[in-house]
């Protein structure tokens, strides 16, 4: 099925190339792309997450070094982001923008424009960013009940816990008042449920969503058309998909790996893997690969998967999800703002 939609790839009618035809890499994708919003988002949330209230959390948080909670990979990940995958929303959003233009009906107010965004289109950006990183941090919550002693002392993990709830809350109670801010109640709805089934819902409402409104809000700022507006949300949310199977897809793809990376069981691959063989064969293959004490040998289980369809399932789903971001991006001029859109589609749907 999905080998049939990629085979309508090939360059439309605006001159974008398939996805065959490759891309940049990653880190020069983003790079380019900062160019031409003038905006470097590497300093998109600098202003909330270097406030006071903010540098205090980061020294409670050094008191969790030594364990092994979450959160630490979270702020690590703040400061070495090697990938420049943290601010990749707020990029996009401001690309989108640049990519529109003025509306007819806003040329009036083309003086807040500042390399053909709208401030308001900027302080959106940041939002994104902001609500993103709050979902990062409240992402950083264990389990009590299934830690092990090698995790850390109870009451520092314990502590770890209330962090993330307090610092996360905290920075969605700041992208709040931004948003009331842009006075425009509609971008205050991030998270529709589209209906899908069960695991691309999960996906949606939890990695596609929040571009794909955004994007979305961007073009309404802006007082572009419906239609303008639909095929943002459609880029947002398409190339975000395309974004999180990509990401899923790596402990699978990786060829230079010394060691076998973890990977959740319901990773793209790991669920089309389930689709193929049903629920009882892979609940059987998932005991197999478990050890003593129950600890998952993921190489074995990597095998597993990579054996069947669910990988390369997974890799036509991530370019079929590009094929489409690339459809919706036919509605706007040519620009390298567009250009700069199509190349990071063409960055994440690309593999070894």
């Amino acid at each position: 099925m999905w080998g049939a939609l990629l085979r309508r790839g090939g360059r439309g009618a605006g001159g974008l190339r398939g996805l065959a035809s490759g891309g940049p890499p990653w880190s020069q994708v983003v790079s380019e792309a900062e160019k031409i919003v003038g905006y470097p988002t590497s300093f998109m949330s600098l202003r909330c997450l270097l406030s006071d209230e903010l540098s205090n959390i980061a020294m409670q948080v050094r008191k969790l070094v030594g364990t092994k909670h979450p959160l630490l990979d979270t702020a690590r990940g703040f400061v070495y982001d090697s990938r420049n995958n943290l601010q990749m929303r707020g990029l996009v959003v401001l690309l989108i923008s640049k990519a529109a233009g003025p509306s007819t009906a806003e040329l009036s107010f083309q003086h807040n424009m500042v390399s053909g965004i709208y401030s308001s289109q900027r302080s959106l950006a940041e939002i994104t960013e902001l609500i993103h990183t709050a979902f990062l941090v409240h992402r950083g919550i264990v389990n009590i009940g299934e830690l092990k002693s090698c995790d850390g002392p109870l009451k520092d993990m314990q502590f770890g816990n209330k962090m993330a709830v307090l610092s996360g809350d905290f920075l969605l109670a700041n992208a709040c008042t931004s948003l009331a801010q842009l006075q425009n109640t509609k971008e205050n709805c991030l998270t529709d449920d589209i209906g899908i089934s069960m695991w691309k819902e999960q996906v949606f409402l939890s990695h596609s969503a929040l571009l794909a409104k955004s994007c979305q809000a961007a073009m309404e700022l802006a007082k572009h058309s419906a239609e303008i507006q639909d095929m943002a949300f459609q880029y947002g949310k398409h190339m975000s998909m395309s974004h999180k199977l990509h990401l899923d897809l790596q402990p699978f793809v990786k060829e230079s790996s010394s060691e076998t990376m973890a990977f959740s069981l319901n990773s793209a691959p790991a669920v089309l893997h389930q689709e193929f063989i049903g629920r009882e064969a892979w609940i059987k293959q998932i005991r197999e690969a478990q050890g003593k004490g129950n600890i998952m040998d993921y190489q074995k289980l990597q095998e597993v998967i990579k054996a069947g369809k669910g990988v390369t399932s997974a890799i036509d789903l991530c370019r079929c999800h590009g094929n489409r971001a690339l459809a919706s991006l036919e509605r706007f001029p040519p620009s390298e703002a567009r250009a700069a859109l199509a190349n990071i589609v063409y960055a994440v749907t690309r593999f070894p």
